[in-house]
């Protein structure tokens, strides 16, 4: 899985609400049928992060660090998920499958 898929999982699942780094891992494998590796889950919320696209939810210090998307995460996110919209019903069309 690409770095960009990880972080764009990571926000997707944050955008219903502030997760642990477990249930974020947890989330995404009952979005996808797949977990991601701790290196891809820890890369993609450490870059996240850094880009200030997700931030602590919790106290510091808590053992299980919650995070939760910000405001530009979620600008962000609606930005991503536009783009692969239109590039998805563009393929399926071109396949002869009606998007939904």
């Amino acid at each position: 899985m690409h770095s960009n898929d990880a972080q764009m999982l990571v926000l997707t699942v944050l955008a219903t609400g502030p997760l642990h780094g477990y249930a974020i891992n947890t989330a995404i494998e009952e979005l996808t049928g797949r977990k991601l590796g701790p290196g891809s889950l820890y890369g993609a919320l450490s870059r996240l992060e850094a880009r200030e696209l997700i931030g602590p939810a919790g106290e510091a210090g808590e053992r299980h660090r919650t995070m939760q998307i910000t405001d530009a995460g979620r600008d962000t996110l609606r930005v991503e998920l536009e783009q692969m919209a239109r590039v998805s019903q563009t393929g399926l069309r071109a396949l002869g499958i009606a998007p939904t």
